[in-house]
């Protein structure tokens, strides 16, 4: 199933939404439309019980490239109340697919630019081509990686933070597999989309898995980095005995035994 949308597009099939930033002619750079109608998309994913993963990728050969220029322009003129909405619908992006319960399997081709980087670094498994570059370029431009920065120091961890928020400088796809920003780099192999592959093959094993012990990984996830060292094993006891008895649970340790595929059930 296709939905329309004007910046983005949005395709579903198998358990998996495909979603591809479609502005190709400003390298896919934000705008407040692609802001909204990205979280839109990623809030239907979400309420839609048949869909599993979600993928996002950049149309063009770039991933995104940022704060499109007319957009920066026109902020210019904005009121105080002005700038803070549109700082506020910034953030908002950002934490919704943050705090998305289906998995995010991204895939960065080109530039991660600015706001590129903070897309990349709230998905949960980013595969980038080998010859793709990141930036946090804010401050070439008299900005910081503000809305951005929360989900992007929670990533990289605040020694990478200081010298790529502060030097702007270009880097690698193998630095930003070194330092956490992403997870695997890809090869095109005989003029085949190396990232592509590498993308199916995580979303498969995705789709293999309990979509309820999914969702409660990664809200388990979000939990243990917001909670005490000395609260964490309570935490972690409820988790386990909670999900032990759910009827997923139970089908799955009976499929291990019985040596037979789990019949899981959308959560």
């Amino acid at each position: 199933m296709t939905i329309g949308y004007k910046t983005i597009k949005a395709e579903s099939s198998g358990g998996v939404m495909a979603i591809r930033l479609s502005r190709p002619q400003v390298r896919n750079a934000f705008n407040p439309e692609l802001i909204r109608e990205l979280k839109e998309a990623v809030r239907a994913a979400e309420g839609d019980g048949t869909l599993r993963v979600i993928t996002l990728r950049g149309e063009g050969g770039t991933f995104c490239s940022g704060g499109d220029l007319n957009w920066m322009k026109e902020s210019l003129t904005y009121s105080d109340r002005e700038n803070y909405e549109d700082a506020e619908n910034l953030y908002a992006l950002f934490e919704t697919l943050d705090q998305c319960r289906l998995p995010i399997v991204g895939g960065v081709d080109g530039f991660a630019l600015g706001g590129g980087v903070g897309l990349v670094s709230v998905c949960d498994y980013v595969v980038a081509d080998r010859e793709a570059r990141f930036s946090l370029s804010e401050v070439r431009v008299g900005l910081v990686p503000a809305c951005i920065g929360p989900f992007v120091l929670r990533k990289i961890g605040e020694s990478n933070a200081r010298a790529l928020f502060l030097s702007s400088e270009r880097f690698t796809a193998d630095r930003a597999l070194q330092i956490g920003l992403i997870h695997e780099v890809a090869d095109a192999v005989d003029g085949a989309d190396g990232v592509a592959g590498a993308m199916d093959r995580v979303t498969q094993s995705i789709l293999a898995a309990s979509p309820n012990a999914i969702s409660v990984a990664k809200t388990f996830i979000r939990s243990l980095t917001r909670t005490a060292p000395g609260s964490q094993g309570a935490l972690a006891v409820r988790t386990l005995a909670d999900i032990r008895v759910t009827g997923e649970a139970q089908e799955g340790l009976r499929a291990f035994l019985e040596k037979r595929p789990p019949a899981w059930k959308n959560p």
